[in-house]
């Protein structure tokens, strides 16, 4: 139930664990597509705009969930590459103590934060409901969206990429017929997909967590190793508040964006909504390379083979560059289609939105790559600070874009504002990558 990576062709091993990981996404991604085709076919575009307003806030909490789950993740593969199971074990024991303490606190937090958050980011009034209440439902499922990424990170981390997979497709299919038995059969609204969301990522939990007890025999532990140890929690959190930290960092520069797309109105919030959800599904294999990058690092790294680290990353980016051109492609041909499975052809307009919006961010999707293989590889490396900075840098140039570039621009300020922080971080990643390395070779001399 287990791969070993630090044995073998980087290459092979990379993309023999990415696969799995990019089918995942792409669940995850088309139940979230299905979510936003229901409820701009079946509900109105005044609906649809309220659930895609909610992006950045969604990011913003439920990223730094999922970037906890990956830091606290590394240790275990750390460990695991260098075959100390007893460590391992403990490291798991605490990060579900962590993770637990970590969910109570944020959805009390958050629950009576959201409206307040989103009347700062000037939501328009006609679908400030629609958005309070989609994402007040998600925010009550964090506790499940903690226990699925955590069991997901362990998996990952002890060279597993493919039984997460299946469990998301359960979670696509139920969260796709929940939808429809909300929306279509129970004429619910946006509290619909919501619930389907939550409900439906609650069963995939529930079932990875049976799987995991039963399947994976190196974390069947004993009393004992269940005790909360203070220097396990201590780096644990040195290397998951700041994976997690990186994400929210990055998402306030989405919300200061979101909140100057709210301001040109609905109709422009509806079209981005529409394009964000293209984008995202484009992105995968970008993303997924990514997410390799972190087990696979961090297992070499316990094991020693920095060397591998290196080629590792070269492949993953120069397979990266490939895809990128041929999604470009895609979004030039297909884009103005795709928008269609969210939009009604009478919404011209929301469709020139999200075609400009599509075509300028996919023709920058070389800087993603590079984002994200680096980011996750320094990661994976036990560098996890340098995540904080690269998110903040790129909350600094989304904000750059928002007060600059959109007032300059117009909606085009819009559009460029991902690319710009894709840049921004790229620049910072590059030269700490070197850094990094150069710090663990002189710890092996």
């Amino acid at each position: 139930m287990t791969k070993d990576m630090t044995e073998g062709s980087p290459l092979r091993l990379i993309v023999s664990f990415a696969v799995p990981m990019f089918l995942g996404m792409l669940f995850q991604q088309f139940y979230s597509m299905v979510d936003t085709m229901i409820v701009g076919k079946f509900l109105g575009m005044h609906q649809l705009a309220g659930v895609g307003s909610t992006g950045s806030l969604n990011f913003l909490v439920i990223g730094f969930c999922t970037g906890v789950c990956n830091g606290v993740a590394i240790p275990v593969s750390q460990t695991f590459g260098a075959k100390r199971e007893d460590e391992l074990r403990r490291y798991v024991a605490n990060s579900v103590w962590l993770c637990a303490g970590f969910a109570v606190v944020l959805t009390l937090t958050v629950s009576v934060l959201c409206r307040p958050i989103l009347r700062l980011m000037g939501t328009p009034e006609d679908i400030f409901t629609y958005a309070y209440v989609y994402i007040l439902i998600i925010f009550l499922g964090i506790p499940f969206t903690f226990l699925y990424n955590l069991l997901a990170a362990i998996c990952r981390s002890l060279g597993d990429s493919r039984t997460p997979v299946l469990f998301l497709a359960l979670s696509s299919v139920l969260n796709i017929a929940l939808d429809i038995a909300f929306i279509v059969c129970c004429h619910m609204s946006v509290e619909g997909p919501a619930l389907a969301t939550v409900i439906s990522q609650a069963v995939s939990g529930l079932i990875c967590l049976r799987y995991v007890r039963r399947k994976f025999t190196v974390l069947h532990m004993e009393r004992t190793e269940w005790r909360v140890r203070g220097s396990y929690i201590k780096k644990l959190c040195y290397m998951g508040i700041p994976m997690g930290l990186q994400y929210s960092v990055t998402a306030i520069g989405s919300i200061v964006i979101q909140a100057a797309i709210n301001g040109f109105g609905s109709l422009t919030v509806a079209g981005v909504t529409a394009a964000n959800r293209i984008h995202s599904l484009m992105a995968c294999p970008l993303e997924a390379l990514g997410a390799t990058m972190a087990p696979y690092s961090g297992q070499n790294m316990g094991a020693g083979r920095l060397e591998r680290v290196g080629k590792g990353l070269r492949s993953a980016a120069l397979l990266g560059f490939g895809i990128s051109v041929v999604v470009f492609v895609i979004s030039v041909v297909c884009g103005r289609k795709l928008a269609l499975l969210f939009l009604d052809a009478s919404n011209a307009q929301a469709i020139s939105y999200t075609y400009k919006f599509l075509l300028t961010v996919t023709a920058f999707y070389c800087l993603l790559t590079l984002v994200n293989t680096v980011r996750f590889t320094i990661q994976g490396m036990g560098f996890s600070m340098f995540a904080v900075t690269s998110g903040a840098l790129e909350m600094a140039a989304r904000t750059l874009a928002a007060f600059v570039l959109v007032p300059l621009l117009g909606f085009t300020g819009v559009c460029l504002a991902s690319p710009l922080a894709w840049l921004f971080a790229d620049c910072f990643l590059i030269p700490a990558f070197f850094h990094c390395r150069g710090k663990v070779q002189s710890l092996y001399r």
